[in-house]
């Protein structure tokens, strides 16, 4: 997390940060994130609607009420009547609508330059590191795997399980757990 943190903290454009946190708060794949339509928030149920997620599988996300209302002031930012993330063209000229959301090279050269300035030395942090962090982090929380399954739009567990390799924290539980369980069970035997 603090790494997720530290990355975030240094982008310095509203656009960029809004979109990588979406992603990030929301497990989001990259081109999800991108294509977000106004439509999509569910502002009374605190719900993202991905629809044109990878395997055309629909899902609801939760909206954390931080992330909507960041949402809401970037969006009163450029208020494009359909996209989230639309492509801001040069000097982010005020009067034009796009039609096409942000540029993929946007998002990924801020994070680039984020990560080199937080001291990340990992060349393979990536907007899709976001999104299996948002995953390991509700591992992490306690959250059930078929419950992450759904919210990252996998229809195989197997798929869900690759991004939630044992971390260490969840060893740490698995132990104390363990533990806790095996605690007063010292039957002698005669």
């Amino acid at each position: 997390r603090k790494e997720v943190y530290a990355v975030l903290s240094y982008i310095h454009t509203l656009h960029n940060f809004t979109y990588l946190a979406t992603v990030y708060a929301c497990g989001l794949r990259l081109q999800e994130g991108l294509h977000l339509e106004v439509s999509d928030i569910d502002k009374d149920r605190m719900l993202i609607h991905v629809h044109r997620g990878k395997g055309a599988i629909d899902r609801y996300v939760p909206l954390p009420k931080e992330t909507l209302n960041l949402l809401r002031r970037y969006w009163m930012s450029h208020r494009n009547p359909r996209l989230i993330f639309p492509a801001l063209g040069r000097g982010h000229q005020l009067g034009t609508v796009s039609e096409t959301p942000m540029a993929v090279s946007s998002v990924q050269g801020a994070l680039r330059q984020a990560r080199a300035s937080a001291g990340i030395t990992k060349r393979r942090v990536t907007i899709h590191t976001f999104r299996h962090s948002y995953a390991t982090h509700l591992l992490e929380s306690g959250v059930n795997i078929r419950v992450i399954q759904k919210y990252l739009g996998h229809a195989q567990l197997e798929t869900t399980m690759i991004y939630l390799h044992l971390t260490q924290k969840g060893q740490e539980d698995a132990f104390s757990i363990i533990n806790d369980l095996m605690k007063g069970f010292n039957h002698e035997c005669h």
